[in-house]
């Protein structure tokens, strides 16, 4: 059974990895059970949030504008969880996104990870939710605040404790680590020729875009482009 690793929760501005972004990480070192050290910073995403994610998450545009953009941050992170494994509640998404980030900038990172949610689904009752606040009430642990990272970190850190606690004995197997696998491939930054070609359709079509163009990829911008074409026509 793992008893090191690093628990991480990141916030983001959707579910996608290939189209939202990070705008939070918080993450905590545990050695032998105990959590030692933690993690945590706000993620600019360039674009402007929409009012579900401020609504889920209490975090605001004004508190992102000052922070630093993943590729700036993604470096930090990967130093802080050095070789441990990665632990969290359905850990396949929040290892997509730091993925992403580190292979756009030039970093490895591969990885063994433990998934909270799967342990929460052999072990709780069928019928009940699996999320990871549910989990926590389950087994009676409380979150101070559901939504951000590091809060959500510690939870999903003492999920995996609890659970390990009340099964570990009759079912070591499944408190182990498994490789993390999610294949993504570098993503090359737009064109000047393709930022003017969507200025102009902006301004064209007198639409105001909530993203900064100097931080998209070329994949993304060409997205962008073809969905106003689709929606209001060429100039």
């Amino acid at each position: 059974m793992i008893s090191s690793y690093i628990a991480v929760d990141l916030e983001t501005t959707g579910l996608d990895p290939k189209r939202d972004k990070i705008i939070e990480i918080g993450a905590v070192r545990v050695t032998d059970g105990k959590a030692e050290d933690t993690f945590e910073c706000f993620v600019n995403p360039y674009r402007n949030l929409e009012e579900r994610v401020i609504s889920l998450t209490g975090i605001t545009d004004s508190q992102l504008e000052p922070a630093s953009g993943i590729e700036s941050i993604i470096g930090h992170f990967l130093d802080f969880a050095g070789k441990l494994p990665i632990l969290g509640h359905h850990i396949i998404f929040d290892y997509s996104f730091l993925k992403r980030a580190a292979v756009n900038k030039g970093l490895c990172f591969e990885r063994q990870g433990i998934d909270t949610l799967k342990l929460a689904r052999k072990f709780m009752p069928e019928d009940q939710s699996k999320s990871l606040s549910a989990a926590c009430g389950y087994f009676g642990i409380e979150i101070k605040q559901s939504h951000r990272a590091r809060f959500d970190a510690i939870a999903a850190h003492e999920l995996y404790q609890a659970m390990k606690r009340e099964f570990g004995e009759r079912n070591p197997e499944v408190f182990d680590s498994v490789p993390l696998i999610y294949k993504v491939k570098k993503e090359q930054p737009a064109s000047n020729r393709q930022k003017e070609h969507l200025q102009d359709l902006l301004k064209y079509h007198k639409i105001a875009l909530s993203v900064q163009l100097d931080h998209l990829s070329r994949n993304e911008i060409s997205r962008i482009t073809d969905k106003i074409i689709a929606q209001y026509g060429r100039i």
